[in-house]
């Protein structure tokens, strides 16, 4: 939104406070067996505000699944899903100029904000963290609202199942 003030024209910054509700699952792992069974479901839901970034969902995330050591990560919009090649990925400022990168970053993580991602209630993302281990989640748009409670964002208001161990100890798999 523009503003005209005699002869300068200054930009005035609107607040996106839509309140979105995501659920994070994960979908694909390096989890022991054991744990999955016990485990069948492994999901948290988050709530963020539309001015927040995808660096700050992600450190949502991070913290949701009691992560202890930062990887790289993205997150892809569009397309079918995670793991589409077509879906528009979002990255780490280090990466926006990347000359090994297949395609072009849609968008810096620091600087995009949920709200301009035009997400849509029932839509799904993909968030892609360690790009060694490959922890896959699915991220579902459960609702979207105008304003909202008040308090700190993002916040986590729901977790289904325990959290997986960052760094699985494979020996141990079949000493149970």
């Amino acid at each position: 939104m523009e503003r005209r003030t005699g002869k300068r024209t200054r930009k005035i910054e609107v607040r996106d406070d839509r309140l979105y509700t995501l659920d994070v699952f994960i979908i694909s792992d390096p989890i022991t067996q054991e744990f999955a069974k016990k485990n069948r479901v492994i999901s948290r839901t988050i709530q963020v505000r539309g001015h927040q970034s995808l660096q700050e969902l992600h450190r949502a995330i991070f913290r949701a699944f009691d992560r202890e050591e930062e990887h790289l990560y993205e997150f892809q919009i569009g397309g079918k899903g995670p793991y589409d090649p077509k879906a528009k990925c979002y990255v780490l400022p280090m990466a926006m100029t990347d000359p090994f990168a297949e395609g072009k970053p849609a968008g810096d993580v620091t600087r995009t904000t949920i709200g301009s991602l035009g997400l849509k209630v029932g839509q799904a993302f993909g968030y892609w963290f360690d790009f060694g281990a490959d922890w896959w989640h699915q991220i579902n748009v459960a609702a979207i609202e105008e304003g909202g409670p008040l308090g700190k964002y993002p916040r986590v208001t729901k977790c289904v199942g325990k959290s997986p161990p960052q760094y699985v100890d494979w020996d141990a798999e079949g000493e149970s």
